[in-house]
């Protein structure tokens, strides 16, 4: 069992986005930080050549957001995530890697990774999935997006009619906060839409993953997908 990270102040939001970012290649770590740096409000804080190191960087920091390649050495990023989920540090994590890989998606998906992008995306969708991470959302490249949608496709009858259930025993309100799940908004966003703390949905969040079984904003939202709650298909 992985040790405690110590508990830290909770991150400026009206600060920059800090971004802790692993890969052992040193020119695509340098290229991929360049790319953050070019976005206003966005600075890589700590980098890593491998997940150990990763580990260690992430103890005791002030990150808004993690960037985890998928193949490194002594540590990669799968188990780097999984270590990390067990340290309880509450730091939304994004896989990187060259290939879409179905089974790498699968397992970072299970073990709670928040995002997952291509190498090979689009700059504007690196940046863009880094800010909907520190808000409170989650982001895939276009082509990882598809793959989850295609993978949901093929059992889509039994998917949707559980969801269905699913979401016909949940409160109204919990069906509007999965909604906005559903629909990529962050927890700052569905505030503002329902006109709620946001702290009030954080609590409305935490009940509704327990209501519905899942074990993280994800999950959430490829349930409010197959139950007509996301965005048009």
């Amino acid at each position: 069992m992985a040790e405690p990270l110590p508990e830290l102040p909770t991150p400026d939001r009206d600060g920059p986005v800090r971004v802790l970012l692993a890969d052992d290649d040193r020119l695509v770590r340098a290229g991929i930080a360049g790319i953050l740096a070019t976005a206003d409000g966005i600075e890589v804080t700590a980098e890593a050549g491998d997940g150990a190191e990763a580990l260690d960087l992430a103890r005791g920091r002030l990150l808004d957001v993690i960037l985890l390649d998928v193949q490194m050495p002594r540590l990669d990023g799968i188990r780097t995530l999984e270590r990390l989920q067990q340290t309880g540090t509450g730091t939304p994590v994004a896989m990187l890697t060259t290939f879409s890989d179905e089974h790498y998606i699968a397992e970072a998906i299970r073990l709670g990774a928040l995002g997952f992008f291509l190498k090979s995306d689009d700059p504007h969708h690196l940046i863009a999935g880094v800010r909907a991470l520190a808000g409170g959302g989650a982001a895939f490249s276009p082509r990882v997006g598809r793959w989850l949608i295609r993978r949901q496709s093929r059992t889509r009858v039994d998917r949707s009619l559980r969801a269905q259930a699913l979401v016909q025993g949940l409160t109204t309100r919990q069906r509007e906060v999965l909604a906005g799940v559903g629909q990529g908004l962050s927890n700052a966003q569905i505030a503002a839409s329902l006109q709620l703390a946001e702290g009030t949905v954080k609590q409305y969040l935490s009940s509704l993953f327990t209501a519905l079984g899942t074990e993280n904003r994800v999950q959430a939202a490829l349930i409010a997908y197959e139950a007509g709650l996301g965005p048009d298909r």
